[in-house]
């Protein structure tokens, strides 16, 4: 009886992962369409015209979204104490500089009205003091042309702010905006990635990512591999176990 309960059990259990490989195999097939319909969008986006960031009247129920990967323009001035740094580490970098680090984030007084974030780009950590209140940026009025980024969102790992030192973990509006003077209202619900500027200058701008990995095909393959293999196994065993003979 025993042994007829571990033949049981242990086809149950061949059988559920074969249905879980099966299960990745095709949650991967998605992950693939996802992945193709974002590079599309970058490719399309990117070298797109470059538009104006639309007017602050018009940034109720602005979906950034929409905008993200998208040329625009905007003029204003930076407001440079209410910087904040966002921790990141920079691979296949365009600029000199590469590794953890900060994006340097200063706010931009819209001329006409309302801030947007500027992400300045990037410098290394053992720089990142050195533009936490962005001492550097121009003064005045500046016209600043780059990529407008929608919201990262942070997962259940991402630390909380640390607010002491105004440093953050993902580019996110409402919880950067939690850091900034609440007068600085109202908020772009994008930001704004200025482009590269001199070589080796920082913070080092124009690093966005425009390239993504691709091996969601690769990987549904294997996942289908082992829903093909497994129900094989388990026939061969479930035969080898027909010839033994019984127990007395």
């Amino acid at each position: 009886m025993n042994g007829r309960w571990g033949i049981l059990a242990f086809t149950l259990l061949m059988l559920a992962l074969t249905g879980v490989f099966a299960a990745l195999g095709l949650w991967q097939l998605d992950r693939l369409r996802e992945k193709e319909t974002l590079i599309a969008a970058v490719t399309e986006r990117t070298v797109a015209k470059p538009t104006p960031l639309p007017p602050v009247a018009e940034w109720v129920g602005f979906d950034g979204e929409v905008f993200d990967y998208r040329p625009v323009t905007v003029t204003g001035s930076y407001v440079p104490a209410e910087t904040i740094r966002v921790f990141t580490s920079l691979t296949d970098a365009r600029g000199e500089f590469s590794g953890p680090g900060y994006w340097v984030i200063t706010p931009l007084a819209v001329t006409g009205g309302g801030y947007v974030l500027i992400n300045r780009g990037f410098v290394p950590q053992n720089l990142g003091q050195n533009y936490a209140t962005a001492a550097d940026a121009p003064l005045g009025e500046v016209t600043v042309a780059g990529l407008a980024r929608g919201p990262e969102e942070a997962s259940s790992f991402t630390p909380g702010p640390d607010t002491a030192n105004r440093i953050e973990w993902v580019r996110n509006v409402p919880r950067l905006a939690a850091m900034l003077d609440p007068a600085l209202t109202p908020l772009a619900p994008i930001t704004i990635d200025a482009p590269a500027g001199e070589p080796g200058a920082l913070p080092q701008g124009g690093e966005t990512t425009l390239s993504f990995p691709n091996n969601h095909f690769g990987y549904a393959l294997t996942w289908f591999g082992f829903a093909l293999i497994t129900p094989i196994l388990l026939v061969f065993w479930l035969f080898r176990q027909s010839k033994r003979p019984a127990k007395p």
